[in-house]
This record gives structure tokens, C-alpha cells and sequence, in this order.
């Protein structure tokens, strides 16, 4: 019985280093070596070295002079890293349709002069309630009120869409995809009326 305990605690020590310290040791090495960005986490900083945010992770804005994400699920914090996930309301849960219903409501206010048809990713979450991109169709509705508040032509904030729109996954998978912390951050480059 004691061999047998010994023999035990013996595998459970090599084990545990093993899986527990030299896997996660090598396999963090070697995404610091080949992915040093994406491994930290693909922060966007300043040219000071501040962190601004991460490629990754949704952004909450809500001025009218910005691009605006898809709404987040994330809790009473938009875009919680912590509490990713959806809402979890069907289609014809009241919750939701309320939700789309206020959302809609606020982009018009922002934008009473705009009569397209409101994209659906502007008015829902995502799965994980946080993603950082839109789509070209998201973009383009908030085009008009962007360029009115920041007083730019809209064709001029177009072309700067249109610079920031990443392709498909593959040239395969996806839509092409607007990122909106880095196309805002591309707007408060220029600043307003372009300068």
C-alpha cells in the first residue's frame, strides 16, 4: 500500500510540472517569439505607450461624432471581458424586442434625418456580446451623422472606412468588417473638419 502511495505522489509531481509549469512555460514562450502581439492580447496603444484598448474586445461609444459597436450583453459594464456572453433572449422575448425597439429609437434621435434601414448588428448583441467590429452596411448608416458632427464630407469619411475595412477571414470565411475602435481612433487622428 505505501509503494503503491509513494508510486502515486510520485506521478502526480512529475505531472504536475509537466502540465502544470513546463507546457504553460513553452507554450507561452513560443507565443511571445512567433505572436508577441496577439499573445498579449493585440493592444492598441498610444504613441506614449498608453493603452487605448484591444483589437479584440468592443469599445462603448456613444457620441454622435463616432462610429458605434454593436450593442454589448455584458451586464450593467459594456463590453466586460469578464461576463462575455449573450443575452440568451429568443427572437420573441419581449426583453429583447423592447431592447431593439430603444435601440433603434436612440440611433434615429442622433440621426432623425437618415432613413435607411437600420442594420441588424447595430441593434443587437453578438454572441459574446463583445465584438469590436460592424459591418460595411453599420458603417455606412452611421456615415451621415459622423460626418455632419465631425463636419467632413461624407464621401472623404467613406474613403477612411473603406481604408480601415478588414476582408474576409481566408479571402473565405466572414463579411468584410469594419473594426470601430481603430476606425475612431483613424477619426481622432484627423480630427475635426479633417484637420
Amino acid at each position: 500500500m505505501l509503494k503503491q502511495l509513494k508510486s502515486a505522489l510520485v506521478l502526480l509531481a512529475i505531472f504536475t510540472l509537466l502540465t502544470g509549469v513546463l507546457y504553460p512555460v513553452i507554450v507561452t514562450g513560443i507565443a511571445q517569439l512567433i505572436f508577441p502581439q496577439q499573445a498579449n492580447g493585440s493592444l492598441i496603444t498610444d504613441s506614449r505607450g498608453n493603452v487605448l484598448g484591444s483589437a479584440l474586445i468592443g469599445q462603448p461609444f456613444s457620441q454622435p461624432e463616432y462610429f458605434w459597436g454593436r450593442p454589448s450583453a455584458t451586464g450593467p459594464y459594456p463590453y466586460n471581458a469578464a461576463a462575455s456572453s449573450g443575452s440568451n433572449l429568443g427572437p420573441t422575448n419581449p426583453a429583447l424586442l423592447a431592447a431593439v425597439k430603444d435601440r433603434i429609437a436612440a440611433l434615429k434621435s442622433v440621426d432623425p434625418d437618415n432613413q435607411a434601414a437600420i442594420p441588424v448588428d447595430l441593434v443587437t448583441a453578438s454572441g459574446s456580446g463583445l465584438d469590436p467590429h460592424i459591418s460595411l452596411a453599420a458603417a455606412d448608416y452611421q456615415v451621415h451623422r459622423v460626418a455632419q458632427a465631425r463636419h467632413l464630407a461624407p464621401e472623404k469619411l467613406r474613403e477612411i472606412v473603406q481604408a480601415h475595412t478588414e476582408s474576409r477571414q481566408g479571402w473565405l470565411l466572414g463579411e468584410p468588417r469594419v473594426n470601430v475602435l481603430t476606425l475612431n481612433l483613424a477619426l481622432n487622428a484627423i480630427g475635426k473638419d479633417g484637420q
